[in-house]
């Protein structure tokens, strides 16, 4: 964290190079797909982003890049609450390198690093080791006022179902019940096609003694409390710490594996040709991949890991699964492979579960989503079910239908989410990858867009009638008359 203080005029200057970089590349382009309205007059949408964080900003970028202007971008939080970074997340820094460009979308200026640095100085920018979570929010909502990005905040979709042609969206908190859209995007985060996993061991606990990881949780009232957090993994290791620093009389991780897993895989292969290559191999490859990285799984980072370890009533007990959870006159007991546990609270760091029916938007359907377990069959040692429940989806991400004549409305929703992230890669959530895979997204929209529309498209290039040469150019050449040509010998 730097202690200098931001530069205003460093942040307009670079704000001005934005505009001028933007008029150079004539973006936002113009826009081309033909404007419908339903058979009883009502506007149609050509796409409606649900949710207005990172994935969703950059998806929004993209599509209107790509001359698709007729959308709207809705977001249940309030603004400058949009994603994790203020709510649940609850680590001091990123864990991707400050480098990385993000959601930049090829553009220099839009970094985060152009950002910090404008403000702070080249000198504040080599001292910077990670981004504060914070720091992190405040540039994404800069992107948003920079870019002009259209985000109506506390709006929810609670229901997409099809209509003709066309997606209806049930709405909570618009000036509408419904709105109209021919696609829709699910930038919903790292939850976007599920939810948290609650692990069945706390069902009958008192909702008061427990709480997940992604829930709103009163730190100030763990002071003095002993806590039992599961999992080591980051949200986890993050969460233990907040209870520490706010007072708790002790921490206890509760951990399943014999040890620590200290190498992240996935960050040592990371690279253009894996971001371009993973989604073409084929589904044995993706499986192998993918499952390799969740079971080796990624640690939570060095500093998260000591903002814990410093503290001396912070306990790490590996090996130690829980089995169950009961409370016995008012005391709560933790059933471990390694004995019970008198604690005063429980938090659950194990992370978000895919299961397409725990949405409110798509519970009705989704059991017409073609998920991994119903088109591909590991080898014998290589199952895993969490990855079996992930979507089948395009490098479009839309989802496949099962019944692709019952169901065939849902290739018109596209996964731009975690839930992706076996088809496809790190390309719709992560930090490294989003602006590839929201140019991957952008580019099949538009192609599905004009092909839907390719008999106005026609009619149009039929109708065209704009002249190039006004006649005044030329003027027309008498032939030649035939002449005799002398060859000397």
């Amino acid at each position: 964290m730097t202690d200098a203080s931001p530069s205003a005029q460093g942040l307009e200057q670079l704000e001005a190079r934005i505009k001028f970089e933007l008029n150079c590349l004539n973006l936002p382009a113009a826009n081309w797909v033909p404007e419908q309205v339903a058979p009883d007059g009502e506007q149609v949408h050509d796409v409606v982003i649900i949710g207005g964080g990172m994935c969703g900003l950059v998806a929004a970028f993209a599509l209107r890049s790509g001359g698709i202007r007729n959308l709207r971008i809705l977001d249940r939080n309030p603004a400058g609450h949009e994603g994790p970074w203020l709510t649940y997340a609850r680590m001091e820094t990123l864990r991707s390198p400050k480098t990385l460009p993000g959601p930049a979308f090829g553009m220099g200026s839009l970094t985060f690093r152009a950002w910090f640095q404008a403000q702070f100085g080249f000198s504040a920018w080599e001292d910077l080791d990670k981004i504060p979570r914070p720091m992190w929010m405040d540039y994404l909502k800069w992107y948003r006022e920079v870019l002009d990005i259209p985000v109506e905040n506390g709006i929810e979709v609670t229901r997409i179902a099809p209509e003709g042609r066309y997606l209806r969206l049930a709405l909570r908190g618009a000036g509408q019940p419904s709105i109209l859209t021919r696609r829709v995007v699910m930038a919903t985060g790292r939850d976007g096609t599920g939810g948290p996993n609650i692990p069945a061991f706390v069902e009958g606990l008192p909702r008061s003694l427990w709480a997940h990881s992604a829930d709103h949780i009163d730190f100030a009232a763990l002071k003095g409390k002993r806590v039992a957090v599961v999992g080591i993994g980051a949200s986890a290791v993050d969460n233990a710490a907040e209870a520490l620093e706010h007072g708790a009389a002790e921490v206890r991780h509760l951990i399943r594996r014999s040890q620590m897993p200290v190498v992240n895989k996935m960050m040592g292969i990371g690279s253009y040709g894996f971001t371009q290559g993973y989604c073409q191999m084929s589904d044995d490859w993706r499986w192998q991949f993918m499952r390799y990285s969740f079971v080796t799984q990624t640690p939570s980072p060095r500093g998260s890991t000591l903002r814990v370890s410093r503290h001396p009533n912070a306990f790490f007990h590996f090996g130690a699964g829980v089995k169950s959870a009961r409370v016995e006159q008012g005391q709560l007991l933790v059933e471990t492979a390694k004995g019970t546990l008198e604690t005063d609270f429980l938090i659950l760091g194990t992370g978000f579960r895919i299961e397409p029916d725990a949405r409110p938007e798509l519970a009705e359907h989704s059991d017409q989503i073609l998920l991994w377990r119903d088109c591909y069959t590991p080898p014998p040692g290589l199952e895993h079910a969490e990855l079996g429940n992930f979507p089948y989806v395009g490098r479009d991400f839309a989802f496949r239908p099962k019944d692709p004549v019952k169901s065939s409305w849902l290739r018109q929703v596209h996964c731009f989410n975690y839930g992706a992230t076996l088809s496809l890669g790190k390309v719709s959530g992560d930090i490294p990858g989003i602006s590839e895979g929201a140019r991957w997204l952008a580019e099949a929209i538009a192609a599905a867009l004009y092909t839907e529309d390719v008999d106005h498209h026609w009619s149009a290039l039929e109708a065209y009638d704009q002249p190039e040469l006004l006649g005044d150019e030329w003027r027309q050449s008498p032939w030649p008359e035939n002449r005799q040509v002398e060859v000397e010998v």
